[in-house]
């Protein structure tokens, strides 16, 4: 009797994503003073998820409203919704949009726009002559990055970002890479809010990059998953995408309401595609369509419904800033605190200035891998091990406690 091989024997076991196991291990983890610097999510004073206020009002105008069913959406998404989103992160006054030249469908969060406009690319990008499919993204990226374009198809080579020594941006090297790059080469960029470094350019930066942008001629693949996160200002943190879409640079804008709408879980978002003509948008929004079909065939609209019901309404818009005012306003005063306590109570060794001086959810610590392990292993406190913090994770009851464990594990002392 024949034996019959095992279909699947020759599937390998994948690694655990590395920042969901660092939230089981910190769950399973009895301690009392436990501290969860791992995830990405917005916590309050008091570590709770927040809901904010405006999504309450928003869930309970849309659950009561007769109006609501459960049909599918249109396969490009809820209209009202990705059209609003365009304008929040492009203003309504942009000129590819008076002018009908941006390409708008709604993802499955900024995950999905990273996806599909990856997938976009793949397909019916025109890389130049002889060059393989690659993008550049910086060094360090959300890692994510690097699977999604590997799994169109696409290389994901590097450019100096992060600066070791400085604990800042390597902004010549940066700048030099982007030069060498080979005429229209893709570019993944942050919008704001760099994760995971927390170190964004300046605006002076942002415009010696669009110059060279420019002279060579890049394709721009930008990430905005932190509007409103970086500053506390809608407006402020899409400067650096308003200013390469006036400049006429080509570009793509992956558009996230996880964390400036504390919907993670509702998975809403958008991709923007810049096109030189109306006819160009046309045309694209039809293929977007065709890929969004095959992968998802529609998204889903709750979440959708509530962000369009509050970025088109102007009460309900105005009391989103304030909410994202509140998160990102809570996140710096932990920044301020925490170097006040690192700098001036404690006297840990070292320049502690870019704490403050990051921006965004995360920052970059500059301690090692080693000294990363031992906060988790000895102090309870769960971080990644290349140093960085989700800062949302700090609050006024835990913050002296990772303050000395860090002071601790500089002096070496833990």
């Amino acid at each position: 009797m024949s034996v019959i091989p095992e279909t699947w024997g020759g599937v390998p076991l994948a690694p655990p994503d590395a920042i969901y196991k660092l939230t089981y291990a910190y769950n399973d983890d009895p301690y009392p003073e436990k501290v969860n610097l791992g995830v990405g999510a917005y916590r309050d004073d008091n570590a709770k998820p927040w809901i904010l206020p405006v999504v309450r009002k928003a869930t309970e105008i849309t659950v009561n409203d007769p109006a609501v069913d459960h049909e599918y959406l249109p396969i490009t998404g809820l209209a009202q919704f990705t059209s609003a989103a365009a304008r929040l992160i492009l203003s309504p006054e942009s000129p590819a949009i008076v002018e009908n030249r941006v390409s708008s469908v709604q993802t499955i969060s900024g995950t999905g726009a990273n996806f599909l406009g990856a997938l976009f690319l793949s397909r019916f990008y025109q890389w130049p002559e002889g060059q393989k499919k690659v993008a550049y993204v910086s060094d360090p990226t959300w890692v994510n990055h690097h699977q999604i374009l590997k799994g169109v198809g696409i290389e994901p080579l590097t450019y100096p970002y992060y600066d070791p020594a400085t604990i800042g941006l390597a902004f010549d090297k940066y700048l030099d890479t982007l030069k060498s790059a080979p005429p229209r080469s893709v570019l993944l960029l942050h919008a704001c809010a760099h994760n995971p470094t927390g170190v964004d350019p300046t605006r002076e930066q942002w415009l010696q990059i669009a110059d060279v942008v420019q002279e060579r001629a890049h394709y721009v693949f930008f990430d905005s998953a932190y509007q409103g996160f970086a500053s506390g200002d809608l407006d402020a943190d899409a400067w650096a995408v308003r200013e390469f879409v006036k400049r006429g640079i080509p570009l793509l804008i992956c558009q996230s309401f996880a964390k400036n709408a504390g919907l993670y879980g509702e998975r809403v978002g958008a991709l923007h595609i810049v096109s030189p003509t109306p006819e160009a948008a046309v045309r694209i929004k039809s293929q977007l369509s065709v890929l969004t079909r095959s992968v998802i065939s529609s998204p889903p609209a709750h979440g959708a419904r509530l962000m369009a019901l509050i970025m088109n309404d102007p009460v309900l818009f105005g009391e989103w800033k304030r909410d994202i005012k509140t998160m990102a306003e809570r996140i710096i005063t932990m920044r301020k605190e925490l170097h006040r306590l690192l700098t001036d109570e404690l006297k840990t060794p070292g320049n502690w200035d870019h704490i403050a001086n990051q921006i965004g959810m995360f920052s970059f610590t500059g301690i090692t891998e080693e000294q990363s392990r031992l906060l988790t292993e000895k102090a309870h406190v769960y971080l990644t091990t290349n140093g960085r913090i989700s800062m949302a994770g700090l609050n006024s009851h835990n913050i002296r406690y990772f303050a000395e464990c860090l002071d601790k594990v500089v002096r070496g002392q833990l």
